[in-house]
């Protein structure tokens, strides 16, 4: 072999031995943002390049499912759970009717308020994981409403909840306090979403310590690699495999009109609906109402449907007298005081003053007080064999989610001889 031959052989083996193993990321586990979605791709010149190439605006296509597609940015996941659950949807295609129909008043609200905050767009999925959208959902650890707050974190963010009022079932308190317990959630774990999103549904400290397991044996804290129940390691995967079937349109969303249902108007004072069958929607938009048409106790706030704002804001400004002859009435003794009466009815001085639109605490004895209280209306119900929630809801003329949430049940079996909180709606 010649030394010109015997040189080419010897660079050609320092070649090969400088070389490097590409690793493999394709199985990466942690929340990237897919910042290429919408990144512009450099064309070879023997590739056609559009003239005019068509980019959709989020806020002006016509269907909210599709404005949601356009913005996620978690990046895709090929995780064996993520694609079990892709299965999963798949398997049931008339789930998504329901849920749409469920979404359709709320959802461009939330998705609103999600890029106002400039949050990912994947957490307006999340009360489609939380409560299939229902409004109405009540959990076995007393979570309530779309996103599932419990009472701890909901007091924590400022929302309301009594005997007339509970602000987690109200689509406006509960968005809000749910995307800053999402919000918090991020910072507290550096930034990270899968992470943020798994304590929402477990609890802070629960995921904290599993991180610090893995961290202390030296393992992976990548979500999941974490020692988590198994309700929440199924939970971030069925919010990742919701986000894949809208990217990569394997399934049919009905479509929501992607404009405002809903508007929300001011609410100074407690009102009693007088004409309930006129306003059947009203309970429907604001289920944070526990006594319809009773609006006692509640925010500053009302959630009305578009076409019917104009006629509710002339409804309030007359402000009607409240229909007496349905609430209990207290004379006024001598020595009585707003404070007194409220202990003696378990109830507040502010429920007094709205239900009887009183601007002070100043009474007068012999005049009328009206009480927020059903008179006769209220009945303890004792369940019978072959009762369900739904006979008993269809004989008192009220509905199941009523039903459940008067007497805190997450689900609809009943124990015969248990005793059912009733409230009958005024005739």
């Amino acid at each position: 072999m010649s030394v010109h031959h015997l040189f080419i052989l010897f660079v050609a083996l320092i070649l090969t031995g400088c070389a490097k193993t590409v690793p493999d990321t394709s199985h990466t586990a942690e929340p990237q943002l897919n910042h290429t979605a919408h990144a512009k791709v450099n064309k070879t010149s023997n590739e056609a390049i559009p003239s005019k190439a068509k980019i959709l605006e989020p806020t002006k296509v016509d269907d909210v499912w599709q404005r949601i597609a356009l913005q996620l940015r978690f990046a895709p996941s090929q995780h064996p759970s993520v694609q079990k659950r892709v299965a999963w949807y798949l398997q049931h295609p008339n789930y998504m009717d329901e849920i749409s129909k469920r979404a359709g008043p709320f959802l461009h609200y939330i998705v609103n308020e999600v890029e106002r905050r400039g949050l990912p767009i994947e957490l307006a999925l999340m009360p489609l994981i939380e409560s299939d959208f229902d409004t109405s959902a009540y959990s076995h650890k007393h979570a309530s409403g779309l996103w599932q707050l419990t009472p701890l974190i909901a007091k924590h963010y400022g929302i309301k909840i009594g005997p007339w009022y509970d602000g987690r079932q109200d689509v406006i308190d509960a968005t809000n306090a749910a995307l800053d317990f999402l919000s918090y959630l991020h910072k507290r774990f550096d930034d990270n979403w899968y992470h943020a999103i798994a304590a929402y549904n477990i609890g802070e400290g629960r995921i904290a310590r599993a991180i610090s397991n893995n961290i202390k044996h030296g393992k992976s804290s990548d979500f999941f690699h974490l020692k988590l129940p198994k309700q929440t390691r199924h939970y971030v995967p069925k919010l990742l495999a919701a986000a894949t079937l809208l990217r990569q349109k394997k399934m049919k969303f009905p479509p929501i009109k992607n404009q405002a249902v809903i508007t929300v108007l001011p609410l100074k004072n407690g009102v009693i609906l007088n004409d309930v069958q006129a306003w059947q929607s009203l309970e429907h938009l604001n289920p944070g109402y526990t006594r319809f048409p009773a609006l006692l106790d509640g925010p500053r706030h009302i959630v009305i449907d578009k076409k019917q704002a104009s006629q509710w804001q002339s409804y309030v400004a007359q402000q009607p007298s409240m229909p007496s002859k349905q609430w209990q009435q207290y004379a006024i003794k001598p020595g009585d005081s707003l404070s007194v009466i409220a202990q003696q009815y378990s109830l507040s001085v502010a429920q007094l003053k709205a239900f009887n639109q009183l601007k002070n605490a100043r009474i007068i004895a012999g005049k009328t007080l009206l009480l927020p209280i059903l008179a006769d209306k209220k009945i303890d119900y004792s369940v019978k064999s072959g009762d369900s929630l739904w006979r008993i809801a269809r004989t008192f003329n009220v509905t199941v989610s009523k039903l459940k949430q008067w007497n805190n049940l997450s689900r609809e079996t009943l124990q015969i001889g248990k005793t059912l909180t009733v409230f009958l709606a005024p005739l």
